[in-house]
């Protein structure tokens, strides 16, 4: 008996876990995140022999600026992101209703009534009052900020001229990471003369900045309180 009861909890413990292990969120890591994946280097021109012109590139153009226009060239992402919702609801409605009537004549009916209840008076009266009111209000607020220089390259260039940009960077410090990836499309004409381009003139921008490490696991509940909050029905 003793060993079915063991036998029965560890069972119980067991799909807890993994039943823990499936209702939590799913965290975008680095290493699996690929916007592009269709992305790929663009095939090198080689020059015809003895020619001296080895193709165009940064260093040869003399009448341009020096900034990223083909695959592999670095360009420097200044994030500035800062969104800022609100929402706020009132609902104030009153309503009063009051009904009166009262019979002077009803075929003898109302003499007979009358007779058998004195206290009613001389005449029949009917009469109601209703009243109902509702008050109702809500608030709702959201905001984020998020400042941060990251160096990323040039993924693809797309068939209009527009460039497809991918930036990483990654810091640790004391066994902590840190991790920042943005993607996108930006138009050339979009980045500046010292190779710089802000966030709010990308394209289908994916911003992902996360981290994981001791201050990440603090900031998680334990499992054992995911398990109550997955199950409890109230």
């Amino acid at each position: 008996m003793l060993l079915l009861i063991i036998r029965g909890v560890l069972i119980f413990i067991v799909s807890m876990l993994f039943i823990c292990g499936c209702a939590e969120r799913y965290s975008v890591k680095p290493e699996h995140y690929n916007a592009f994946p269709e992305a790929k280097h663009a095939p090198s021109v080689q020059p015809a022999q003895g020619s001296l012109w080895v193709g165009e590139n940064n260093r040869n153009m003399l009448f341009t600026d020096n900034k990223a226009r083909y695959v592999n060239d670095t360009i420097t992402i200044v994030i500035e992101e800062s969104s800022l919702g609100q929402n706020r609801a009132t609902t104030n409605t009153s309503r009063t209703t009051t009904t009166g009537t009262s019979i002077s004549a009803l075929l003898g009916i109302d003499t007979s009534i009358l007779k058998r209840n004195p206290n009613m008076g001389s005449s029949i009266s009917v009469g109601g009052e209703s009243t109902n009111s509702l008050k109702g209000s809500g608030d709702t607020s959201r905001g984020s900020t998020l400042k941060a220089v990251v160096t990323g390259r040039v993924v693809k260039v797309l068939e209009n001229g527009n460039l497809l940009i991918e930036g990483r960077k990654q810091i640790t410090i004391n066994a902590e990471d840190q991790y920042l990836i943005i993607t996108g499309i930006v138009r050339p004409q979009d980045v500046t003369a010292e190779n710089y381009v802000y966030s709010t003139s990308i394209s289908d921008a994916r911003i992902v900045f996360t981290g994981s490490g001791v201050i990440n696991d603090k900031m998680r509940p334990g499992w054992g309180t995911r398990i109550l909050d997955w199950i409890w029905p109230f």
